[in-house]
């Protein structure tokens, strides 16, 4: 069964547990929202955030891909419109610390997720 979208949204994709922390994938996903496909493209290319831009470029090029081509065949048109970051489960680990204590180190994850719409 096919996905029922708004008659604004073309397509979506969501990235789920995902290794990155949350504050810094929203750094990269609020640059791109309200930008043109190809605009998105080209600043996640060029951004110097090595742990969440690849990951958010990915995640673009699986929005596109989602397209229906009958009923969008040119992907210039389409405009990051909603784009958001939740927060996903944390790893708790240990580490060692002096006098044979230990203290938690926090591995936290997020969900990212993309909607493309016409301009």
């Amino acid at each position: 069964m096919a996905k029922q979208y708004t008659e604004d949204q073309v397509a979506m994709a969501s990235l789920r547990n995902t290794r990155i922390p949350e504050r810094k994938a929203r750094f990269v996903v609020d640059a791109i929202r309200g930008r043109t496909v190809s605009e998105a493209m080209a600043m996640l290319r060029h951004m110097n955030r090595p742990s969440a831009a690849p990951q958010v470029e990915r995640l673009l090029k699986s929005a596109v891909s989602n397209v229906s081509r009958a009923e969008h065949p040119d992907p210039d048109v389409l405009v990051v419109g909603q784009a958001w970051v939740d927060g996903g489960p944390v790893m708790k680990r240990w580490r060692p610390r002096a006098y044979g204590r230990a203290s938690q180190i926090r591995k936290s994850s997020c969900h990212v997720t993309l909607v493309l719409t016409t301009q």
